[in-house]
């Protein structure tokens, strides 16, 4: 059984401004908002709960108007998640997770403007305007479900500067056609998100080439591995081309409504 993924959400969750850990749970909240990705819980590795520490979790969150949820690695805590659906949990997502290390990373084939796989057009944003650009693709890569802001360019900026990585990718003519982040390694390993490219630009190598980049920056960097999700067979064959092999299934489970009003 790998725990390193699921070590690494616990170290992440740790992190949160507000942290309590009870009944082998660590939940993280950030006063500062009610989003549900950034205000949820994690199983320790091996975690058994028993209904009363199920229950000991939901009040926690009732108590700050939050949906109990969480999201975890099910192979590294196989008790976890019978315990949670006896409670009235439901899985609202189950996603394949994929792992790169130094020895399976396949360098992207560096060129020019004119080369499928552009690896040569990669960069890191430099300045605010970069940052912003790159903002700017991304929330057009993902369909506006997560809309352009000065403060979505900030996080990305944050991530950057707190030992993580974000790289972009300039089509010819200078439009910031794409990119990703990496967060900083914790526990060994680091977690790569966020990839995307625009429509108009996709099929030319743009993910395949900032997604090594990103993985062969954090290996330098000292990490042992880095991880990532794909939302389909198309991404994960670019994953594959990179170096990234299957390893295990994470959970997203969370109290419906009803119940947790109760």
């Amino acid at each position: 059984m790998d725990i390193s993924v699921q070590s690494f959400t616990v170290a992440h969750l740790r992190c949160r401004p507000e942290v309590v850990e009870r009944g082998g749970f660590v939940m993280g909240f950030d006063p500062a908002t009610p989003n549900p990705y950034v205000n949820y819980a994690t199983p320790l590795p091996g975690a058994e709960p028993t209904a009363g520490d199920v229950r000991a979790l939901v009040e926690e969150f009732q108590r700050r108007g939050l949906r109990p949820r969480l999201e975890f690695a099910s192979d590294s805590a196989p008790a976890v998640q019978p315990a949670l659906l006896a409670a009235g949990f439901a899985v609202e997502q189950e996603h394949e997770y994929l792992v790169c290390t130094p020895g399976t990373l396949v360098p992207a084939p560096r060129g020019t403007e004119a080369t499928a796989a552009p690896a040569s057009l990669v960069e890191a944003p430099g300045s605010d305007e970069d940052y912003l650009a790159l903002d700017g693709a991304l929330a057009e890569a993902f369909g506006g479900e997560f809309p352009a802001s000065a403060e979505g360019a900030a996080r990305l900026r944050r991530t950057a500067e707190s030992g993580g990585a974000v790289r972009m990718v300039r089509a010819p003519g200078g439009v910031v056609a794409g990119g990703a982040l990496c967060t900083a390694p914790q526990v060994g390993t680091a977690e790569l998100a966020g990839v995307g490219t625009r429509p108009e630009f996709r099929g030319r190598g743009f993910a395949q080439a900032v997604t090594a980049e990103l993985a062969a920056t954090l290996f330098a960097r000292g990490a042992g591995s880095v991880w990532l999700e794909y939302s389909g067979e198309g991404s994960r064959r670019v994953y594959e081309r990179v170096g990234f092999r299957p390893q295990g299934t994470r959970l997203y489970v969370s109290l419906p409504e009803h119940d947790d009003q109760g």
